[in-house]
């Protein structure tokens, strides 16, 4: 990990928008605490012709688009931005139903098919944070690991009871 205190091109604290969670399943809720940690340890976050930081970013859903809300580390907002979910919604329902096929097949499959059941969840994955980065493209610079752990936040902020 960089040093932080002279990295200025990070998210140091981040928080979900819980008035939508319902009772997650521990393999969700597990999904979610290593993406929060592993973001924060180590990302690359940079918003384009804004301030540079580090961050406090919080993620919510809010009227069915995603919202982001970039402030400074004294809490002061820098930046808003909405992202329509629509062209998020098909990758994430079928990200979500692999991931539970996953969680299943842990229980009882052979590894054969754990392995091809985990190559069809990681490509839907890297699809989703692909996704992801093309539409923040001209909002934040991001690296790949970044948009991967932003894209697994954005999962669980689409799962509603």
């Amino acid at each position: 990990m960089t040093d932080t205190s002279t990295d200025t091109a990070r998210i140091e604290q981040l928080f979900l928008d819980e008035r939508t969670v319902v009772n997650r399943t521990p393999q969700v809720e597990h999904e979610r605490k290593v993406a929060i940690y592993d973001l924060l340890e180590d990302n690359f976050f940079r918003l384009i012709d804004g301030p540079d930081g580090p961050y406090v970013l919080r993620l919510s859903i809010e009227d069915n688009r995603l919202a982001f809300d970039v402030r400074d580390v004294n809490h002061t907002p820098l930046k808003s931005f909405i992202l329509a979910l629509s062209p998020f919604r098909s990758i994430v329902r079928e990200y979500l139903m692999v991931c539970e096929s996953y969680y299943t097949a842990i229980k009882t499959a052979s590894p054969s098919q754990i392995e091809a059941i985990d190559m069809g969840r990681r490509g839907l994955h890297n699809d989703g944070s692909d996704l992801l980065s093309q539409r923040l493209v001209d909002k934040v610079e991001l690296d790949c690991n970044t948009s991967r752990r932003l894209f697994t936040l954005v999962c669980v902020l689409h799962i509603k009871g």
